[in-house]
């Protein structure tokens, strides 16, 4: 029987004489710890929709990617040549072994699998900390863009947005507008503040907060429960609506229908044609994504500019 110690000294010089001649292994931190990546990988499997958004823009062709969902600005990726993992949620693990990856970028929704990817190959987590949008998405950027070689390119694209974002701050301006943020899911409407996965209204584009000081919200984990007469009490100047189940596919255009109603139209958002019915995809499935990033600054500009 062979010694157990000599066994673990030769594989290690036959992964060492696999390995390409003068590659290093650099450490890049993500969301759930490091990753080590010894050369420029040709083979990624990414796992989530602002991610491939963003290594898309970066010039980075995936092999596989989830097709369940896609959003209609990564349609392209529909194309057979492109293999399908699953979803957002749930990757199908046969074919993510077919695929051999030599690098996997998955996001927050895969976060609890992130060892199991892990055993597959080297693993970056990007996840965007939704409650500073803006500064982890461009750590995110520059990780990824050193990574692939592309320190260039990532730069160029954190500029490009950070102007954009500087002009609607400025549009904005110092008398804020007071936005309410709200999401609905079937019937019940969940309000989300400056630090919730909305951030990027309050802390990026500048807009203030709008409460009610009459009308109760509940705590939730996933926003503030609240109802229509929270939102006539509040009377926000502008209001941003969400309706994420148009986002996961389960209806289009049922929010449109639940907002039209008397006490939406006595806010002053709504006498203003302030009201803005966010792009789903973008604001909800797509974070930290390049033109997802965009779509929301086009979004509010179009809006403070109406």
């Amino acid at each position: 029987m062979l010694n157990k110690h000599f066994l673990r000294i030769v594989m290690g010089a036959s992964l060492l004489a696999l390995a390409p001649i003068g590659a290093m292994a650099k450490t890049y931190q993500h969301s759930l710890g490091s990753v080590e990546i010894n050369q420029v990988p040709q083979r990624v499997v990414v796992l989530g929709y602002g991610s491939l958004d963003y290594v898309d823009a970066l010039g980075i062709t995936p092999v596989g990617m989830p097709k369940t969902l896609l959003p209609a600005s990564l349609h392209k990726f529909q194309a057979e040549t492109f293999i399908n993992t699953g979803s957002v949620k749930e990757v199908n693990y046969e074919t993510l072994f077919t695929l051999k990856p030599d690098l996997i970028i998955a996001e927050g929704r895969m976060a609890s699998i992130y060892k199991d990817l892990s055993d597959i190959a080297p693993t970056y987590m990007f996840r965007v900390d939704t409650s500073d949008y803006w500064k982890t998405t461009q750590q995110h950027w520059r990780a990824l863009g050193e990574i692939f070689d592309k320190e260039d390119r990532a730069q160029q694209l954190i500029s490009d947005v950070q102007q954009r974002i500087d002009a609607l701050k400025n549009k904005v301006g110092e008398e804020a507008p007071k936005a309410l943020t709200v999401s609905n899911s079937g019937n019940s409407l969940a309000m989300f503040g400056p630090n919730s996965r909305f951030s990027f209204v309050y802390q990026e584009a500048g807009f203030a907060t709008s409460h009610s000081d009459n009308v109760a919200s509940t705590p939730r984990t996933h926003g503030n429960l609240i109802s229509f007469e929270y939102i006539a009490d509040a009377q926000p100047e502008v209001l941003l609506i969400l309706d994420r189940e148009q986002a996961i596919g389960q209806s289009s255009g049922k929010a449109k229908q639940l907002f039209d109603n008397d006490l939406v139209s006595s806010t002053p958002a709504a006498k203003q044609n302030k009201v803005l019915f966010m792009d789903p995809a973008a604001w909800y499935l797509m974070a930290g994504g390049y033109q997802s990033t965009q779509t929301m600054i086009n979004e509010l500009d179009q809006l403070i500019s109406q």
